[in-house]
């Protein structure tokens, strides 16, 4: 039931919220019986009808026996104007698909169990893996992106779908009206995808609007999963959150795909993979892995730099898993200093070990608290 497509439904539950009596009008809206434990209800852009969001909890006191599913864009909005039913509803976000589950449905399963398993690939392999996290990094995770590249095999169609998607989400801001200036939304949503890997500072999301404008669009972008915040830890202990700055931080965009369009990379319609590297400067390495790390259920992020005055040391990621602190230094290619990383281990010898992720190398330096690791395994690194 689409509250969207048929907003005449929202009169069913506008009367009042009896469950009884909401099924049986379903079921003359859908022209058939509704048979419970059996036929799932799904109620799809539910934040179009606060009532059908109530009912939710009747639903669960009164007709257990019945499968609801309810989803909506920008349904977190609709969640702040209403009284929400705590404990009777199971929330589950939606990320874009994970590296793993691109190479499951491009019919790779053995390579994404191999890297689930943390197995070490040889150079032949690698190589394969590597060219199919290029395919990754245009395609990126949406969907029905992916469906398009492996109905087209087709870079051209795949970027078509993501520039709709893309115009779809500047439509939507129409629907924020009360929120935030719509023209500030596009900027900062723009200036967002560009400045992945960098501190963000809100007078350099737009000229054109005012700090606090800005940081109330951010905040609107970021509540509507656009984008997650970054956010530094000094890294001194479990949990990482409890120290973590909130005026101290850096963003990961909602798909590494939509990233690399909404940075102007396919302007030319040239996609070449030394292009593509040169163009993003290590930008989307970083992007690929705070994505993995975040649809591996990691729902904060975090990274470290020294606060030192002066100072430029900054390690891209740091994770807690199984109790323990492992910072994450992301590398585009195939090797690179890790001067941070050793300052970080020097000043935080609670720290056992840390990972480099690079574009092939497989290893481990445990004299120097290092592990290497392709950067292909970051959606497995919680089994490190």
């Amino acid at each position: 039931f689409n509250f969207e497509k048929h907003p005449e439904l929202r009169t069913v539950f506008a009367e009042n919220l009896d469950s009884r009596r909401i099924i049986s009008e379903l079921e003359l809206f859908a022209g058939s019986r509704i048979l419970p434990n059996e036929d799932l209800i799904f109620f799809d852009e539910i934040q179009e009808c606060p009532e059908a969001i109530l009912s939710l909890r009747y639903f669960y006191e009164e007709k257990p026996e019945y499968h609801i599913i309810a989803a909506g864009s920008l349904l977190e909005f609709a969640l702040q104007d209403i009284s929400f039913p705590v404990g009777r509803l199971q929330m589950i976000s939606m990320y874009p698909m994970s590296f793993a589950e691109f190479l499951i449905a491009t019919g790779h399963e053995l390579y994404a169990e191999k890297l689930a398993e943390d197995f070490e690939l040889s150079a032949l392999h690698l190589q394969k893996i590597n060219d199919l996290l290029y395919t990754y990094f245009i395609v990126g995770g949406m969907p029905e992106c992916v469906q398009t590249y492996l109905n087209t095999q087709s870079y051209m169609e795949v970027i078509r779908v993501q520039d709709d998607l893309i115009s779809t989400f500047r439509q939507d801001f129409s629907k924020y009206s009360g929120y935030s200036d719509k023209r500030c939304l596009n900027e900062v949503l723009l200036s967002v995808a560009r400045k992945v890997g960098e501190q963000i500072k809100y007078t350099q999301l737009s000229t054109n609007f005012t700090s606090p404008t800005v940081k109330k669009a951010f905040d609107l972008l970021e509540t509507a999963r656009l984008f997650t915040k970054v956010r530094h830890t000094p890294a001194n202990g479990l949990p990482l959150g409890s120290e973590a700055s909130d005026s101290k931080f850096k963003a990961v965009f909602l798909d590494i795909g939509l990233m690399s369009n909404m940075n102007g990379f396919y302007s030319n319609k040239a996609i070449s993979k030394q292009n593509f590297t040169i163009s993003f400067n290590g930008r989307m390495a970083e992007q690929f892995v705070g994505q993995e790390f975040r649809i591996a259920g990691n729902g904060e992020l975090f990274y470290w730099a020294r606060e030192a005055r002066g100072s430029s040391a900054e390690v891209d990621f740091v994770i807690s898993v199984n109790d323990e602190i492992i910072p994450v230094e992301v590398k585009s290619g195939s090797s690179g200093r890790v001067r941070s990383l050793h300052i970080l281990l020097e000043s935080h010898t609670h720290i056992n070990k840390a990972i480099v992720l690079t574009e092939n190398r497989f290893g481990n330096l445990p004299e120097q608290k290092l592990l290497f690791r392709p950067l292909a395994y970051a959606g497995s690194l919680g089994k490190v």
